[in-house]
């Protein structure tokens, strides 16, 4: 039993290396001044269009928004959408960095929905996430996940 628990210990210990080992790209030589090894990728605008619009259908569906509200909620999608891939691309090596930036996106997004929906509407949107996301939070106020990200409503 002594050595069986010994043994997972240094497996445990040793998969996080291992599993960086195998993960790990060599960095791209300083020769290398190639347009396409420092640009950051283009965001692909029909894409992050259809990502809005297939979430905000979904919250239509959900939530029974009128057409005023889908007009407003289909911008804050694509402006959240919008903002968590650029944040992606702008930061895809400092990942503190993206997290910072998507959490920030993500509660800007709350605050604008939280305008948008009726307050019943918008209790069930939370209760939606919460269920999605599979950890109920104590306040209404507590985060949302950035679109885009998995977790959010209608993802």
């Amino acid at each position: 039993m002594k050595s069986t628990s010994l043994l997972l210990s240094v497996f445990l210990l040793a998969a996080p290396a291992t599993l960086l080992a195998q993960n790990t790209k060599p960095l791209p030589s300083k020769t290398n001044t190639s347009a396409a090894s420092t640009a950051t990728p283009l965001l692909n605008e029909t894409q992050l269009t259809e990502r809005a619009t297939s979430l905000t259908v979904n919250m239509q569906k959900g939530l029974g928004l009128n057409p005023q509200q889908v007009e407003k909620v289909q911008k804050i999608n694509l402006t959240s959408i919008r903002a968590v891939e650029t944040a992606r691309a702008q930061y895809r090596r400092d990942l503190r960095k993206m997290a910072g930036v998507v959490e920030d996106v993500s509660q800007s997004r709350l605050a604008a929905l939280k305008d948008v929906l009726s307050p019943t509407q918008f209790d069930r949107y939370q209760r939606k996430r919460e269920e999605k996301m599979g950890v109920p939070s104590g306040s209404a106020a507590q985060g949302n996940p950035a679109p885009g990200l998995p977790g959010g409503y209608g993802e």
